[in-house]
């Protein structure tokens, strides 16, 4: 049952927390909108961050993903600056860090995830940077540049997306990696061994298997990254991309269902039928694989906007979606769809050394997921496959002269 009136309060002012404002009022919601959001700034795009921010070539205006007046304008009450400290679901009160506490009919939790910290001795020196904010993206980019040195600490999609723009300003980059090898958690080999190759290629540098065990300072300042042997790399500035936690602390408190993240349905609504929980935050169905998951891209945060923006206008939901995400490094376009879960045979299709290629992750006769590199027809129709659960031909999909089209057909 929707209530076109009633008072929808946003927690989190992100690509997930702005869109679903945008889209309540698109499908017809007449009640107050209270958005909050605890940066200074207006909803905005992050994956340009760690790329076209750092280049120069975006700034908060360009990467808005709405003029800042539209929320006014749509009767949007949009309170930057803000961030929710405690939640009362009897009295639906929800109390902020500026001292106010606001009313809610319906509240949705778009609170994102954090950086993960190294609790390591010299974390908190000045020039110890994460990527996740436009304001990390603007230090990060006053510590690049001709002359300077990037010690990259992880060897992540982020990590690796930073070293290429630091490349690209004329900035030395090394990225540590405690893994034998890069994108260990996210990627397979044969990717691994691309990027790589491709990096070193544009002069980034690489220490993988490289635990660190403490920053190096001087009068306050980062100066290098101590390695588990002893060895000490030099650095101007360290970025930290070990990846990211939940910020579900305030749904734990208030006795919601959580599981690394606020457990959700297909509607993405929580334990409490008056709050859901969208994007980063959300531990959600993933009914392709049969499991639970917690997501952290931008098709998923839209995705879940979409299903709660649906669930409280009273409007059918939206079909379900194949996930997908994406990385931008140098002249490369990594396209993903699906995730490998259970899988029992990784194909690639195409030759690595040209650049363009795509690895397929099957279960049995099904595609699981695919890594696409340059190779856009194979992950459309990967993702339509990873959709529709149809069985596919493996010596047709392991042949670039077949077309996928043939492939899927």
């Amino acid at each position: 049952m929707s209530d076109v009136t009633a008072h929808v309060v946003i927690l989190g002012a992100g690509h997930a927390g702005g869109t679903a404002a945008a889209l309540l009022r698109q499908y017809g919601h007449e009640g107050p909108i209270t958005l909050i959001g605890e940066e200074p700034i207006a909803p905005y795009q992050r994956p340009p961050l760690s790329k076209a921010w750092l280049k120069g070539e975006a700034d908060a205006d360009s990467l808005a993903l709405k003029p800042v007046e539209f929320y006014a304008e749509n009767g949007i009450d949009f309170r930057p600056g803000v961030r929710g400290v405690s939640l009362d679901r009897g009295a639906k009160r929800l109390a902020l860090s500026n001292g106010e506490t606001v009313g809610y009919d319906v509240l949705i939790l778009a609170t994102g995830a954090r950086p993960i910290a190294l609790p390591i001795e010299g974390a908190d020196l000045q020039g110890v940077l994460f990527l996740r904010t436009a304001e990390d993206a603007e230090k990060l980019k006053a510590a690049l540049g001709p002359g300077k040195r990037l010690a990259v600490v992880g060897g992540g999609y982020i990590g690796l997306e930073a070293a290429a723009s630091a490349r690209a300003l004329g900035a030395e980059a090394v990225v540590l990696e405690r893994e034998p090898r890069l994108l260990a958690r996210v990627a397979c080999e044969t990717l691994s061994t691309f990027f790589k190759t491709y990096h070193e290629a544009h002069g980034v540098a690489f220490e993988l298997g490289a635990a660190v065990t403490a920053f190096r300072g001087e009068n306050g300042r980062v100066t290098g990254v101590i390695l588990s042997d002893g060895r000490v790399i030099d650095c101007d500035a360290a970025l930290v991309g070990v990846g990211a936690r939940p910020n579900d602390e305030i749904a734990e408190d208030s006795g919601l269902e959580c599981a690394r993240g606020v457990v959700v349905d297909l509607s993405a609504r929580t334990s409490d039928p008056s709050i859901y929980a969208i994007g980063d935050v959300a531990h959600r169905p993933m009914p392709i694989y049969d499991r639970m998951f917690r997501m952290e891209s931008v098709p998923n945060a839209l995705e879940q906007a979409k299903q709660a923006a649906c669930a409280i206008t009273g409007r059918a939901p939206p079909p379900g979606e194949t996930p997908w995400q994406w990385s931008d490094q140098y002249d490369i376009k990594l396209q993903i769809a699906g995730y490998p879960f259970d899988v029992d045979e990784v194909l690639v299709r195409g030759d690595p050394a040209s650049g363009k290629f795509a690895v397929f992750h099957l279960k049995g006769d099904q595609v699981q997921a695919v890594e696409a590199i340059n190779s856009p027809p194979e992950f459309m129709m990967g993702r339509q496959l990873i959709g529709n659960r149809r069985p596919v031909n493996r010596s047709k999909l392991a042949d670039p002269s077949v077309s996928m089209k043939e492939v899927a057909a």
